[in-house]
């Protein structure tokens, strides 16, 4: 993966300035909390369309496909173009949790070939944090493809394209975590099976290394430096992996470890059910405790 992964505060500003700004995508979501909407309309970037990560980055839940399964092409194309998506033009995704969230937005549209897609470093928070305006926009709905609203942006042409990053089965996370390295991108607390506040078991897939994601953040929510990166994932055995895999609890936090590898210089593969998946399945086994000394 050579691609940017990040664009800073200052350079968003003055793309935003420029004549030709990106689509500039607000996907505010948090597990346990439903009001990503609300915030979104609360504030966010001026220009921003707002992104529903539940309804339009993930198809329906289900006991093999997990908790936010990926979503059918075609259902991902056409929301797309309603963010106004046009071939050729770049993507900045965030959110206000470090971009743990936007990460999905980021990994699907880089899965679905849209070359330019970077997520804001530091999210929501830097932005703030430069004392940069938002914007509100109460009461806003979302439009769809047949009533745009006002303020939608101008449909997109995209077309989407699969098969831009790898992804993996059940079978596969399982062969990951014997033959490469497969990383549990979950708090740690979950991975040692101390608590699941969501998925049917506790645990973590046999033989999968924890590697927490909010732990790829610095203190002020922007990505630790590559070479900081690189170091934690060679700790954990990325340096010799013949291949290596991430998995959270339902695909969403661990496309932001994929980012964090790909500013390591590592490539990465998705398990999209993760745990809700794995989980559901009495047939597979869950591991608890720490790793291995």
């Amino acid at each position: 993966m050579t691609a940017r992964v990040t664009t800073t505060v200052e350079e968003l500003r003055e793309l935003l300035d420029s004549g030709q700004p990106p689509v500039l995508l607000d996907v505010r979501w948090a597990l346990g909390d439903p009001h990503g909407r609300d915030h979104y309309e609360a504030g966010h970037i001026p220009g921003a369309v707002y992104v529903d990560l539940d309804r339009e980055l993930a198809g329906p839940p289900s006991p093999e496909g997990g908790r936010h399964p990926l979503p059918d092409l075609a259902n991902l194309q056409a929301a797309a173009r309603s963010w106004g998506l046009k071939e050729g033009r770049p993507v900045v995704v965030y959110d206000d949790l470090g971009n743990t969230a936007a990460a999905r937005a980021w990994w699907l549209l880089r899965w679905a070939g849209v070359p330019e897609v970077t997520l804001l470093d530091g999210a929501l928070g830097a932005w703030r944090a430069a004392g940069l305006p938002l914007e509100s926009s109460p009461g806003a709905t979302k439009p769809d493809a047949e009533t745009p609203g006002p303020d939608a942006p101008e449909p997109g042409d995209i077309v989407l394209r699969p098969g831009g990053l790898p992804v993996t089965d059940t079978d596969g996370a399982a062969q990951l975590a014997v033959t490469g390295l497969l990383l549990d991108a979950r708090a740690g607390e979950r991975y040692r099976g101390e608590q699941e506040p969501v998925d049917p078991r506790a645990g973590h897939i046999p033989g999968a290394v924890s590697a927490p994601t909010g732990e790829n953040l610095a203190a002020d929510g922007t990505f630790l430096p590559p070479e900081v990166l690189r170091k934690r994932f060679e700790d954990r055995g990325a340096g010799d992996a013949t291949g290596i895999g991430v998995y959270c609890g339902s695909g969403v936090t661990a496309a932001h470890q994929i980012a964090a590898l790909a500013i390591a210089g590592f490539d990465a593969t998705l398990f999209p059910g993760s745990w809700s998946a794995w989980s559901a399945d009495p047939a597979r086994p869950a591991a608890t405790g720490p790793l291995p000394s």
